[in-house]
C-alpha cells in the first residue's frame, strides 16, 4: 500500500522523558490502521506527532512529502481529522454547535454557512447516532454520548484522514462495534483511518493493518492474520494466550490463558 502520511526516524519526548527514539512508520493510504500496545507505550504520542500537537526533537512527520509543520493550520485541518483521548468542550455548548465546529476548517470570513455545510453536520450526527441529542447541552450527556458527539464533530470535518485516539472509550459494546463498522465503511469509501485501540480482538476484526507498539517502538506491523500470534502477545503485552479464528470473521482472536487470578 502507498503512504502519504509518514513518520521518519522521529524522537518524541515530554519534558525530560523520551517516549520514542528514531521511530518510523508509514500509514497505508486508504486503509484502516489500528495501533495497539500496553499503556504508556507511545501510541497517543505518535498520533499527536502526526497532527503536529507534538513536535519531534529529531526526524520528520510528512504529509505528501511535506513536513506537517509547514502546512497552514486550516490546510492541515482539511486533511487530518483528529479525536484526542480526552477532548474538552466549551461550557454550555450544545450538541449541534459542537458538531458544527468540525466545519470551521472549511470556513473563512467571506464564507456563508450553506446547505452543504448543514448537510455535513446532519450526516455526521446521523452516522454517530446523536441526531436525537442535537439540542442538548454537551455537559448533560453521559460519557458515551459525549464520545459519540466528538466523533460526529470529527466526521463533520470530512477529511481524507481520520486519526482517533481510543475512540471506543466510554462506549457500550454495541456502540463500540457500530463505530468500528462505521470506520470500516469509511475506509471502503476511500478514507484513511488510524485508531488507537485497546481491544486486540476488535483491532484484528476491523483493521487491515495492525501496528503493535511497546516502549516507544514498533514491535510488529502488517495484516493482523500475518503478525498476531502467541509470541507477539507475550512480547507486547506479557500475556500468555492462544490464537484461534474468530468464528464470525475468521480473523485472529486472542484467548488469554492466565490461570489462578
Amino acid at each position: 500500500m502507498s503512504a502519504r502520511l509518514t513518520a521518519r526516524e522521529i524522537t518524541l519526548r515530554y519534558g525530560d522523558r523520551v517516549v520514542s527514539t528514531r521511530l518510523s512508520l508509514d500509514v497505508p493510504d486508504g486503509a484502516f490502521t489500528a495501533v495497539v500496545g500496553p499503556n504508556a507505550c507511545g501510541k497517543s504520542t505518535l498520533l499527536r506527532a502526526f497532527v503536529r500537537l507534538l513536535r519531534p526533537d529529531d526526524g520528520r512527520v510528512e504529509l505528501d512529502g511535506r513536513e506537517v509543520g509547514g502546512y497552514p493550520s486550516k490546510a492541515l485541518a482539511k486533511q487530518l481529522g483528529f479525536l484526542p483521548q480526552d477532548p474538552v468542550s466549551p461550557d454550555d455548548i450544545k450538541v449541534r454547535q459542537l458538531v458544527a465546529r468540525g466545519r470551521f476548517p472549511h470556513q473563512s470570513l467571506l464564507t456563508v454557512w450553506s446547505a452543504g455545510e448543514e448537510d455535513a453536520v446532519e450526516e455526521a450526527m446521523d452516522a454517530a447516532g446523536v441526531s436525537g441529542l442535537a439540542g442538548r447541552p454537551v455537559r448533560e450527556l453521559s460519557g458515551g454520548q459525549r464520545q459519540r458527539v466528538w466523533i460526529a464533530m470529527v466526521l463533520a470535518q470530512r477529511t481524507p484522514y481520520l486519526l482517533l485516539d481510543e475512540p471506543t472509550s466510554f462506549l457500550d459494546i454495541t456502540h463500540q462495534y457500530q463505530l468500528l463498522a462505521l470506520l470500516a465503511r469509511l475506509r471502503d469509501q476511500g478514507r484513511t483511518v488510524v485508531a488507537v485501540l485497546h481491544d486486540i480482538n476488535q483491532a484484528c476484526r476491523f483493521a487491515d493493518h495492525l501496528v503493535a507498539m511497546r516502549d516507544g517502538r514498533v514491535v510488529a506491523e502488517g495484516k493482523p492474520a500475518d503478525i498476531v500470534d502467541a509470541a507477539l502477545m507475550k512480547d507486547v503485552f506479557d500475556l500468555p494466550s492462544v490464537i484461534v479464528p474468530d468464528p464470525v470473521t475468521g480473523t485472529p482472536m486472542v484467548v488469554p490463558t492466565l490461570q489462578g487470578e
